[in-house]
């Protein structure tokens, strides 16, 4: 599967935007089929970032919903920035 199709859109709702401020996470809809080692790679060649750890949850509305820590020496809200969210 290529990045884009893993990562379909960021998340950059209250929530979103309090765990990218302080854990340095960012938040994302995802493919349903997706795993966490693909979502984990995608991030990495799409952003040129390390990534720490990968959460996935599914959302009521049938969406797959994942939370992307980064490694320290990079910052989620330049990558956010980056993606013209910010």
């Amino acid at each position: 599967m290529e990045p884009h199709e893993v990562l379909l859109y960021p998340l950059m709702g209250e929530k979103a935007t309090m765990l990218r401020e302080k854990d340095n996470t960012l938040t994302f809809i995802v493919d349903k089929d997706a795993t966490k080692r693909e979502i984990q790679e995608a991030a990495k060649k799409l952003f040129n970032v390390v990534v720490v750890g990968v959460r996935v949850m599914h959302t009521t509305g049938g969406k797959k919903k994942a939370h992307i820590k980064l490694d320290k020496k990079h910052s989620a809200d330049e990558v956010a920035s980056h993606m013209g969210v910010l």
